[in-house]
């Protein structure tokens, strides 16, 4: 089944684009799609991207952007060493990422999670952030996260992060 879907349709939550049949399987992560996503643009709180057919504004997955920071000592090492001595750094923190179980292909998680980390490299061109962080919500996630090599903290179980020189040798 070819939904027609490309990069470009990943595009900024709009209030025309269909939510009620989008289902990840996972009630908090519906939820927020379909309850407060929206909200939380407009207060710009988180920055909500939507997978959507190019037909249709069906949602087919979606993916939220903020701004957070990290404190040094979560990195590892070797990592922090090489960083300036702020107590704190800023990161781009992927807050949710999900797709439509209903759409057979598996590859929309990971187009969602690559269109995730090109815009976060662009961001942080302008608006410093030195790395991806997410929280995955399960074993699971972890595992998918790692696949693409995002690091654990050291202290905080299930979190996890990609340092942007990563993102940016992804993409050069």
């Amino acid at each position: 089944m070819s939904l027609g879907l490309a990069p470009e349709y990943i595009i900024p939550l709009e209030k025309g684009h269909q939510r009620s049949a989008f289902d990840c399987g996972n009630d908090d992560l519906n939820r927020y799609l379909k309850q407060q996503a929206r909200q939380d643009a407009e207060k710009y709180a988180a920055a909500p991207f939507v997978l959507i057919e190019s037909a249709a504004p069906i949602v087919r997955g979606y993916y939220t952007l903020s701004s957070s920071r990290i404190p040094l000592d979560e990195l590892p090492t070797d990592l922090a060493r090489k960083l300036p001595r702020y107590a704190y750094l800023p990161v781009t923190l992927l807050g949710r990422l999900a797709r439509d179980k209903t759409i057979p292909d598996p590859g929309l998680g990971e187009l969602l999670l690559l269109d995730a980390l090109h815009r976060s490299l662009q961001h942080a061109r302008q608006i410093a952030a030195m790395a991806v962080v997410v929280d995955a919500k399960d074993e699971q996630a972890e595992r998918f996260y790692k696949h693409f090599h995002f690091l654990p903290f050291q202290q905080t179980p299930l979190r996890l992060f990609l340092p942007m020189k990563q993102i940016e040798k992804l993409f050069s």
